[in-house]
Order: C-alpha cells, then sequence, then structure tokens
C-alpha cells in the first residue's frame, strides 16, 4: 500500500469515527427525548417544571427544587472556584519561576485524575462535620458544603485553560504597556487578563459544564431532599443526584421512570447549551486574533 492509499484509508477510519460518534450522540438524545417526554402524558409541564411537589408515591412529579438545586450550586461553586482558578493561573502563568511552573503544570493535571468519590468521601468526614461545627448548623449538608467540593472539582478545569490563555498574551502587549509607565500589575489588570479573557470565560463555562454534571459528590453531600433551599445550610437536591439515587428502584415506562429520563434530558439540554456557549466564546477569540 503506497502513501497515498495510506492517507485514503486514514482519512476514512477518521470520518467514519466522526461519523459514528455523532450518530451515538444523536441516538441518545432521541431516545432521552421520546422516554423523558412520555412524562407529559401524566404529568402537565407546569407540574413539573414548576411544582416543587416531588412524591411519587402520591403521583406528584415536581422537579423544580431539583433544577434550582443544580443552577444554584452551579453557580455558587463557579463563584467560589472561579476567582480562585484564576488567580492560581495568572501566578502559574505569569508570577511563578520557571522551575516552579515546571512543577504546578503537571501537578494540576494530576489533579483532574481523582475519582469524584474521593471527593465525596472527604467532604462527607471532613467539610460536613466542620461546618456543622463552624457554622453551628443541623447536618452540615447543602449548598453550601456542596459549592465547596465542586469548587475544588473545577479548580483544575479552570486553571489549565486560564493559564493556557494567560500564557498565550503576545509578550509584546506587556513590554509595551510597562514602555508607557504603566506598573506590573496594572498591565495584568488593564492588559493582560482583558486579551486573554476569551479563554478565560471558557475555562469558566466548561468548570460550569463540570459542576453542573456531578453526581457522586454531590450526591454525598448535598443532603438529598426534594425540597426548595431556604438557605445556603439547607439540604435539598439535584438533577444529577436525584438520578442516581432513584433510577435504580423505578419501573422502566412508568410516569415515575419517564420524569427521571425528562431531568436527564433536561441536565443534558443543559450540557449542550454550555458547550455551544464555549463555542460562541471561541468563535469571538478567533475573530479577536
Amino acid at each position: 500500500m503506497n502513501k497515498k492509499e495510506m492517507d485514503k484509508l486514514t482519512e476514512k477510519i477518521f470520518l467514519s469515527a466522526a461519523l459514528l460518534l455523532g450518530v451515538i450522540i444523536i441516538a441518545i438524545l432521541v431516545f432521552m427525548s421520546k422516554q423523558g417526554l412520555m412524562t407529559f402524558t401524566e404529568v402537565s409541564p407546569q407540574e413539573f417544571f414548576f411544582s416543587a411537589q416531588w412524591s411519587p408515591d402520591n403521583n406528584k412529579f415536581g422537579a423544580l427544587s431539583f433544577i434550582v438545586g443544580s443552577l444554584l450550586v452551579t453557580l455558587a461553586a463557579t463563584c467560589l472556584g472561579g476567582h480562585l482558578g484564576i488567580l492560581s493561573s495568572l501566578f502559574i502563568a505569569k508570577l511563578a519561576p520557571a522551575w516552579m511552573r515546571n512543577i504546578l503544570k503537571p501537578a494540576v493535571n494530576l489533579y483532574m485524575a481523582i475519582p469524584s468519590v474521593v471527593y465525596g468521601f472527604i467532604g462527607l468526614t471532613v467539610v460536613v462535620p466542620w461546618v456543622r461545627t463552624f457554622f453551628n448548623v443541623a447536618g452540615g449538608f447543602g449548598i453550601f458544603t456542596t459549592a465547596a467540593i465542586l469548587a475544588i472539582m473545577i479548580l483544575p478545569t479552570v486553571i489549565s485553560i486560564s493559564t493556557d490563555a494567560l500564557g498565550g498574551v503576545p509578550r509584546e502587549l506587556e513590554e509595551g504597556s510597562l514602555a508607557l509607565g504603566a506598573t506590573y500589575w496594572q498591565t495584568m489588570w488593564h492588559i493582560v487578563l482583558p486579551t486573554a479573557m476569551p479563554g478565560i470565560a471558557t475555562a469558566i463555562v466548561l468548570g460550569m459544564a463540570r459542576a453542573i454534571g456531578e453526581t457522586m459528590a454531590v450526591q454525598m453531600v448535598i443532603g438529598n431532599t426534594p425540597q426548595l433551599p431556604n438557605s445556603l445550610f439547607s439540604p435539598t437536591s439535584t438533577l444529577p443526584s436525584e438520578i442516581v439515587v432513584e433510577m435504580g428502584n423505578t419501573p422502566f415506562g412508568s410516569a415515575w421512570g419517564n420524569s427521571l429520563f425528562l431531568m436527564a434530558l433536561v441536565l443534558l439540554l443543559i450540557s449542550l447549551l454550555l458547550i455551544l456557549v464555549v463555542r460562541k466564546i471561541s468563535s469571538v477569540k478567533e475573530v479577536r486574533a
């Protein structure tokens, strides 16, 4: 087989892999949509999306508390982990000496390999008792504890992508700012960060996608109570945690089971929306470049 034939074969293999991946994604979306939308044959959309009453034994399938819980823990985790991740990436990319940078960057990558159940176990045995004692609250489970764990979990994503974005800022921009009389921190704040902002925004959105889809760690520290949270320390539940808790006990095709599929569909659509946001940010970055 000559080089030209090998190139054509390789191209066909890559094309087949891409088509297969597309078919799998479409199949998952179709199946989830078909099964999830069957919920509305027994449950009204108004009840599912705007009611917090979840009691399958009484045919109550309001998922509002799970949707709100997912959004709250994601936003809280992003607020905690996003700022810390950006500051850490700024240190790694611009302030750390070369020998320290060479240690920190691989360490961040290794940080991604820690299983989520380990985070959940540490949260259950360390963070929950600390929150219970320090804030003098009952239980220690809830939005705050979950957000703290998720903030730690999204740090590798935020740090890694933000570091690459900050490292890609042309050195000439920094030198020009310093030559015009700006201080180093003024250069960082007014030149480096705005230039790297599309990449940093991508890191934040991908961190949010990681947080909203997390299951095991959240399930272990959220409290798993189907109720709307009334404070940062009240237990609640999220879409992924409720699905993993109840999916094994539900008859397939029942209103209960279909409601869980619809919750999974909502979660999938939110994740797809975040991916589209990343694509939009990337396109803006390419236009600026």
